[in-house]
């Protein structure tokens, strides 16, 4: 093959791997968008008593952390759930405590089973709302604390 030729392959290689390059180079620019387009619309849906079917009131409520705590292994049952939310809030999901030892600790307790922050982020259940007065993040919380120290909120009568 003559050098002209040789000269010739040479140079359109040249050109096609600075375009090969270029064109690589375009399309990983191009992927951090792409992904935080996909990111995005790929946001967990967090459980709440309507996300999962149930109504949006106390016995919803009870019924949605049930199911978490079920596919969690958190035990606890309906009656002892609703036992301990009458006598810690009454059903009222904004309660606050702002006149117990907690609260002068500056940690009031919260929520319709009265968790302190530190224990309500201690034990979140993943898939629940980071928001202690979310009701269904509250109980499931509650709940999990309560079988981590008691075994399950069955063998809570009292503040706990």
């Amino acid at each position: 093959m003559p050098a002209a030729a040789q000269h010739r392959r040479t140079r359109t290689s040249r050109l096609a791997r600075k375009l090969a390059v270029a064109g690589t180079g375009i399309a990983v620019l191009a992927l951090p968008v792409i992904g935080a387009t996909s990111a995005s619309a790929a946001t967990p849906t967090v459980a709440t008593a309507t996300s999962l079917g149930y109504t949006d009131t106390l016995d919803g409520w009870i019924r949605a952390s049930l199911q978490v705590m079920a596919q969690n292994g958190i035990p606890g049952s309906y009656d002892s759930i609703y036992r301990n939310i009458i006598r810690e809030s009454s059903g009222n999901p904004f309660a606050i405590n702002n006149w117990d030892s907690n609260a002068a600790a500056g940690t009031p307790s919260k929520g319709l089973l009265q968790v302190i922050d530190p224990t309500f982020q201690a034990y979140h259940v993943s898939g629940t709302s980071w928001d202690p007065y979310d009701p269904v993040a509250n109980i499931t919380a509650a709940c999990n604390y309560a079988a981590q120290r008691y075994g399950s909120i069955d063998n809570v009568w009292g503040a706990y």
